[in-house]
């Protein structure tokens, strides 16, 4: 009998998840070492880097459906965004060099969000769109934000509140297992991508250092608002279709019980 693909792998062959992986972290170790030496932080911060890197890694393997097969194309183009994300979230860190270095920061936070794009690209181009690229594409963009949100309260400009824009998605996640209605398939929707494209350039543009606290506060106080009214837009419309789910369902009960 012919032996499988998996048997023609000699038995010591590294898994090609981790060697994405492992090339993703090898490549993330230069941009480390590049970034905090052209703009002189700490080591906290490589170290920082590091660690969300690791524990982004340990979430994909465990995630991951078969980790005998390679990302691919798409995937990678996310892993490449992931490793700019991880920079951004080892950097804040350290308060004073992401104080000293905010532009870069915006600079670098830019890149990563016109990435979000390219990847989804490739899935297409490629006919290589997947659940689990969705997922790890979407899951990065609430991570992204998430970072972002505290940069501004880290540099003074902004209280606490604004972490509201960052976690609210983590709470709806978080609200599903209790009301499990929550946990289904939304339309796409023009208005709910052109609130997340404007929270995030709000977020990016309060990180410059020419924009000050009032104005940060103005810019982040709109963006919390219109994520508020979208998240209330799109859980109204899942209650409505659960109402009418049970309702039909009761309906065709009902109609079983008569001869």
């Amino acid at each position: 009998m012919a032996a499988g693909l998996d048997d023609a792998r000699p038995r010591n062959a590294v898994p090609p998840m981790w060697v994405d992986l492992l090339a993703g972290g090898a490549l993330l170790a230069i941009l480390a070492a590049t970034f905090t030496h052209a703009f002189d932080q700490p080591p906290r911060v490589g170290f920082a880097v590091v660690f969300v890197y690791i524990a982004m890694a340990t979430l994909l393997l465990r995630h991951w459906p078969d980790r005998r097969r390679p990302l691919g194309a798409a995937n990678r183009v996310t892993l490449f965004r992931a490793l700019l994300v991880a920079l951004l979230a080892g950097t804040l860190s350290s308060p004073d060099a992401l104080a000293a270095q905010a532009t870069p920061f915006a600079v670098l936070a830019l890149a990563a969000l016109l990435l979000d794009g390219v990847d989804g690209w490739v899935a297409r181009r490629f006919d290589s769109a997947s659940d689990f690229g969705a997922r790890f594409d979407m899951e990065l963009d609430a991570f992204l934000i998430a970072v972002l949100c505290l940069a501004p309260v880290l540099l003074g400009k902004v209280g606490p509140w604004v972490l509201a824009i960052g976690a609210m998605r983590y709470v709806f996640v978080a609200a599903m297992p209790v009301w499990r209605w929550l946990d289904q398939p939304l339309p796409d929707s023009l208005r709910r991508k052109a609130v997340c494209v404007a929270q995030v350039a709000c977020l990016l543009v309060c990180l410059l250092p020419v924009v000050d606290a009032r104005s940060t506060a103005a810019l982040l106080g709109f963006a919390l608002l219109a994520l508020a009214a979208s998240f209330f837009i799109d859980i109204r419309w899942l209650y409505r279709r659960r109402m009418h789910t049970d309702f039909r369902r009761i309906s065709d009960a009902n109609r079983e019980g008569f001869p």
